[in-house]
């Protein structure tokens, strides 16, 4: 069954400040309150995850992603008012994007070799 994959990703001097792997990972930390927590879920390394994390926090104009210092029992992240903004903006822009589109890639799925 054809199906439509769109990618909309934010660049900032051709760094990606934000797609739709780095919105995972937000979500994933709201969800888990971790880096480390939220790459295992996302299978992914800590070090992937934390670079991701810098990447956004370097390329908006304030973090996007709080830490704490890491310990036994201390550590964690958080996502900031503004990650929580750029979240939802990132999703409505996703699903705006996929409503625009669907006419055009119904015709165009309707042309593929079956």
């Amino acid at each position: 069954m054809p199906s439509l994959k769109l990618k909309a990703q934010i660049l900032n001097d051709g760094t990606i400040a934000f797609g739709p792997g780095k919105a995972d990972l937000l979500e994933a930390i709201q969800k888990t309150g971790s880096i480390s927590a939220a790459a295992r879920e996302m299978q992914m390394s800590y070090r992937q995850a934390w670079l991701l994390a810098d990447a956004m926090n370097q390329c908006f104009r304030a973090p996007l992603i709080v830490t704490d210092k890491g310990g036994a029992s201390r550590g964690g992240a958080q996502v900031t008012a503004l990650g929580k903004k750029v979240l939802a903006r990132y999703r409505l822009m996703q699903r705006s994007l996929e409503t625009a589109a669907a006419k055009h890639a119904k015709a165009l799925m309707a042309e593929l070799a079956s």
